[in-house]
């Protein structure tokens, strides 16, 4: 399960000129969030599959999860189909990983439990 701490952030804005995270640092905020989330082998992105028993319970997540990363200010890639949905973090502006993509994923994983949603 996320991190209390990562939850209790707030995404502050990223405006490029710094370097992503290493990828043992993107490693060690990994294991802060759920186990279910996956480091990409180029280490540039984070990648979480749920699972869900139709398209419209996937549609509705994925919408929901839309609009909980629009109020942060930190937009995920979602594809969604019949029974599952696929959201992937990273911060454009800089290429690579942020602490804001790990603080999403605990949000998200927050957020999924909370409402019963996927795995």
């Amino acid at each position: 399960m996320a991190a209390e701490g990562l939850i209790g952030k707030q995404c502050e804005p990223c405006r490029g000129g710094i370097p992503p995270l290493e990828r043992a640092e993107a490693k060690r905020y990994l294991a802060q969030v759920s186990d279910d989330w996956s480091l990409t082998e180029a280490g540039d992105r984070i990648d979480r599959t749920f699972k869900f028993a139709n398209f419209i319970e996937a549609q509705t997540f994925a919408a929901m999860v839309g609009t909980l990363c629009e109020a942060e200010g930190h937009h995920p890639e979602i594809r969604y189909g019949w029974g599952y949905c696929e959201i992937s973090f990273w911060t454009h502006k800089i290429k690579g990983l942020h602490e804001n993509d790990f603080i999403m994923a605990a949000k998200v994983d927050n957020f999924a439990a909370v409402l019963g949603f996927g795995g």
